[in-house]
């Protein structure tokens, strides 16, 4: 199994879902209010794809968009951000893809993207 996340910045109701029907079959969101958890399902290739948003996520500002499935419409969690960042024109931000579940984080880099173009930062 697959998985990919993401954190948008400042995500308006139906942005997740309007970027998802461009490359997802059969999208079953409902997006309209971002303020609490949201799950949904989608399918890539004829496989199941999981869908959650994670409201408030390294504070308010940002939602953690996770994708889960057997195939996914983009390979990496950087691919899904520039794919995301050109759908939704906002900060988006994903891990470098080196960290494992349990490593220290405070002085991890991330991918951000946005107008400036990609950089790695530290979180905060």
């Amino acid at each position: 199994m697959q998985d990919l996340e993401i954190y948008i910045r400042d995500l308006a109701p139906k942005q997740v879902s309007q970027w998802l029907e461009a490359n997802v079959d059969n999208l079953a969101l409902d997006d309209s209010d971002v303020s609490s958890v949201i799950k949904g399902t989608a399918s890539c290739e004829g496989a199941s794809v999981r869908i959650t948003l994670y409201p408030g996520a390294f504070g308010k500002r940002f939602t953690s968009l996770v994708l889960e499935g057997e195939d996914l419409p983009w390979g990496t969690d950087l691919d899904c951000a520039r794919s995301a960042w050109r759908a939704m024109d906002t900060e988006i931000r994903c891990s470098p893809g080196d960290w494992q579940e349990g490593e220290p984080v405070e002085d991890e880099k991330w991918w951000r993207l946005d107008s400036r173009g990609e950089q790695k930062v530290v979180w905060n």
